[in-house]
């Protein structure tokens, strides 16, 4: 049976109405049809039986034959990517794979040296494809919810509210502190925050930034990483280590 994330998609009471990409994707792709059984997955992660009733023009209802009981929120480390912005089609790469791999939460930021600026109309349009692109990779990976989703302004503003216990800058220009060094003095922390520059890297002025907020420059060693690359590395690392892949 097919599972679809519901999203902000009307459920009223045994009936849920469904509109937008999600319609577009059910009844004009996959060629959902009238007594189709499907499986949709609302905001609290709960998972709803249902059969198709009606495909409409731009719509298609689904009567509600089963409905379990909001599950307990996602248990483990609790990681968040705060990702300076890469050009061109990296994002959706990094949203995937980082989602398969478990992350909590990315925030993506304008760096200094980022390329692409989302601002206006624009960001918001392009919030909505992350969203989606997040939500499909959760479900393919069976999660029962998926990652939150931010589209930041500048390092500085959107570290402002990073109160993770641990708290890592991954920075091409640190020598000395290794990752190894860092795990020995948290042994079981409950969340991680990762921050991860565009191509280019971080200006120095935001790698002062991020100190100021708490983070540890950390170093991965002799290789320089792509920015679609680092933060996938690190994300294993961090369930090897803490996680769930241990």
């Amino acid at each position: 049976m097919r599972n679809f994330f519901l999203g902000a998609d009307a459920l009223l009471g045994d009936t849920a109405t469904v509109t937008g990409e999600l319609y577009r994707h059910m009844a004009r792709v996959l060629r959902l049809k009238q007594g189709s059984e499907v499986m949709l997955t609302d905001d609290s992660g709960r998972q709803l039986s249902g059969v198709i009733e009606e495909v409409g023009a731009k719509s298609l209802t689904v009567r509600i034959t089963a409905a379990e009981s909001a599950p307990e929120q996602e248990q483990g480390l609790r990681i968040t990517l705060y990702q300076g912005l890469p050009k061109g089609e990296k994002l959706d790469l990094i949203l995937q794979k980082c989602t398969e791999l478990g992350v909590s939460e990315v925030v993506t930021f304008d760096a200094e040296r980022s390329i692409v600026k989302l601002r206006g109309e624009r960001s918001a349009g392009r919030l909505g494809r992350c969203e989606k692109i997040v939500q499909e990779a959760a479900r393919q990976s069976g999660r029962r919810s998926a990652p939150k989703v931010s589209i930041g302004g500048n390092l500085d503003l959107v570290l402002r509210e990073a109160e993770h216990t641990v708290r890592l800058l991954l920075w091409e220009g640190e020598q000395t502190t290794r990752l190894r060094e860092t795990f020995e003095a948290f042994p079981s922390p409950e969340s991680v925050a990762v921050v991860v520059g565009p191509e280019g890297g971080l200006s120095a002025g935001e790698v002062e930034q991020a100190i100021a907020c708490g983070f540890t420059p950390v170093s991965l060693g002799r290789r320089i990483l792509r920015t679609e690359t680092a933060g996938l590395a690190m994300l294993a690392i961090l369930q090897f280590h803490w996680g769930d892949m241990g």
